[in-house]
């Protein structure tokens, strides 16, 4: 089962941390059925469960070969330290389209992590993957239901 990514409206990079520095090395590998180049605007941001989150607004570059077809582009980005990456989102806007095929995120608090695109990018939305448990829920302690279940019936034997 392969997930595909999808657009989050809702998403908004203002409510970036700037909280300690950290160095991320990100691999985009564009699709060899995108086009040969693009002169699109990219954007990346990528976090954790626990609000962390790095943002680069531009990592396109004019002056070089970035998101040519068939072609991987490595990037070394420094942001806020997280915990295990969970998401990541794509941002497009130009007249040119562009299809990545995979983006992969390597951290030194995080194992790298990798989003499998393989669809063209929608101009002007954030766009990929939120595979995060809220870090609220992921530590939360469950109550058996059968416990439950015990305290009650204890409860009514004391007042019987």
């Amino acid at each position: 089962l392969q997930l595909k990514p999808r657009a989050f409206e809702s998403f908004n990079v203002s409510y970036i941390q700037n909280l300690g520095s950290c160095s991320y090395t990100v691999v985009i590998t564009t699709s060899c059925s995108s086009s040969k180049y693009t002169r699109d605007q990219i954007s990346i941001a990528f976090g954790d469960a626990y609000g962390n989150q790095i943002y680069a607004p531009r990592l396109d570059d004019p002056s070089t070969d970035a998101f040519e077809s068939c072609s991987s582009d490595t990037f070394e980005i420094r942001g806020p330290c997280a915990y295990q990456i969970c998401y990541v989102y794509l941002y497009r806007t130009g007249p040119d389209g562009w299809k990545p095929e995979s983006v992969k995120i390597y951290g030194a608090n995080s194992r790298a992590v990798s989003f499998y695109y393989n669809t063209f990018i929608p101009s002007d939305i954030w766009y990929g993957f939120n595979l995060c448990r809220s870090a609220s829920s992921a530590h939360q302690q469950h109550v058996p239901r059968w416990s439950v279940y015990v305290i009650l019936g204890l409860l009514l034997c004391a007042l019987l």
